[in-house]
């Protein structure tokens, strides 16, 4: 219904790519907490962050469900921090250099960050303000042909490493959520501090906090409107969380695959316990909870696909299908035995990786009170007006 044959040919061939080039150096990363430069030239070289990003910046320009096989089987290397660092580059960070850039930004960072060249990050959610983004301190002054950017950002996926940031700050904070604005801004430019973060799960990503103080940046390095910021951010939170709904599903679905899989070699009592009738029909619920998700999330890219502005729908993705994935890793570590709690199977750190899925992006409370705004009070979110 949704995948055509030159999908799978391409999910076969992202497959045995990441086998052969990314899995052999996962536990290194996952120790260190660093990804190696190497492959995120190596995914460049292959086409993979310009999937559904202009011909003219170096891109494939092919259809989001190119984006969904990419987001579902970096989901099953069992590193959801360095699929993190790898999505978090290619659909936060360039997201919004596609869609508020200029040409000139667009060929100074789009370019080299589809070729891999140039790594981003997405710099929002603030220390004492995550899911309040018109709340955040951060601000940008205008002064001559420059603006001086004052703030703090945290929990940013690549903010040790990348050699770009997207920030937004107040150009006008006395009109609060209207008066944010949204910049591209240089690694090496003076004034910016960046401190590693030490995490539950997701220990192959580099998350920081950032701190800027007195950075200077060129007025031309301003994306889109000045003042229009907060509505770029909402227009493209739809597909991050809508991202995050996938990579749910991905994640639970390999879950499940796994524990399977152990179950029909586990044997007890005279038989393998797949054959035992409370675990069987604990499977039989997880994978229809799972299946749910898929094909819901996978209709939802279909609309996006139309033109459709999925707002709610990738609201309620997100809600639920991180959710449901923790709950499926849960029960299926427990399925495992005592081997669930042990570093040598992958269950652990799934546990750990997923445990971030109903915070990141929006927490689950925030969503259901935008939920609830478009259910009952029936409030509608439009795209921004560039």
């Amino acid at each position: 219904m949704y995948f055509t044959e030159e999908h799978e040919l391409f999910r076969k061939s992202f497959q045995e790519f990441l086998q052969k080039e990314v899995v052999p150096h996962i536990e290194k990363w996952e120790e260190t907490g660093t990804i190696e430069r190497f492959i995120w030239k190596k995914f460049g070289d292959m086409g993979y962050f310009g999937l559904n990003y202009p011909e003219q910046y170096g891109g494939l320009d092919l259809d989001l469900f190119y984006t969904t096989i990419f987001l579902e089987e970096l989901q099953k290397i069992n590193s959801g921090g360095f699929a993190a660092a790898m999505w978090a580059h290619s659909y936060l960070a360039m997201t919004h250099l596609l869609k508020e850039g200029d040409d000139r930004i667009k060929e100074k960072y789009l370019a080299p960050s589809i070729t891999g060249d140039k790594i981003g990050c997405l710099c929002i959610t603030e220390p004492f303000g995550g899911s309040d983004v018109a709340g955040m301190r951060s601000t940008a002054v205008k002064k001559g042909d420059v603006y001086i950017l004052n703030g703090s950002k945290t929990f940013i996926t690549n903010g040790i490493y990348s050699d770009y940031l997207i920030v937004a700050a107040k150009t006008a904070p006395e009109k609060g959520g209207k008066g944010m604005s949204i910049f591209v801004v240089d690694r090496d430019s003076p004034g910016i501090s960046a401190t590693k973060l030490n995490k539950l799960g997701w220990r192959a990503s580099d998350t920081a906090e950032i701190a800027f103080d007195n950075v200077e940046i060129p007025a031309e390095n301003l994306m889109g409107e000045e003042n229009l910021g907060f509505n770029y951010i909402m227009q493209h939170f739809a597909l991050e969380r809508l991202i995050m709904g996938i990579n749910a599903h991905a994640r639970a679905e390999f879950a499940l695959d796994y524990a399977i899989n152990y179950m029909g070699e586990r044997v007890a009592f005279g038989k393998t316990i797949d054959q035992f009738q409370a675990l069987r029909h604990s499977v039989a619920e997880m994978a229809s909870e799972v299946e749910m998700c898929k094909e819901f999330n996978y209709s939802i890219v279909k609309r996006m696909i139309d033109g459709v502005y999925v707002v709610k729908e990738a609201s309620m993705s997100k809600l639920l299908s991180t959710k449901i994935a923790d709950e499926v890793i849960y029960n299926c570590l427990q399925l495992l035995g005592g081997y669930g709690y042990i570093e040598d199977y992958p269950m652990a750190r799934m546990l750990r990786d997923s445990r971030l899925g109903p915070i990141g992006g929006g927490t689950s409370e925030i969503l259901r009170e935008i939920i609830a705004k478009m259910v009952i009070d029936k409030k509608e979110y439009k795209k921004a007006a560039r």
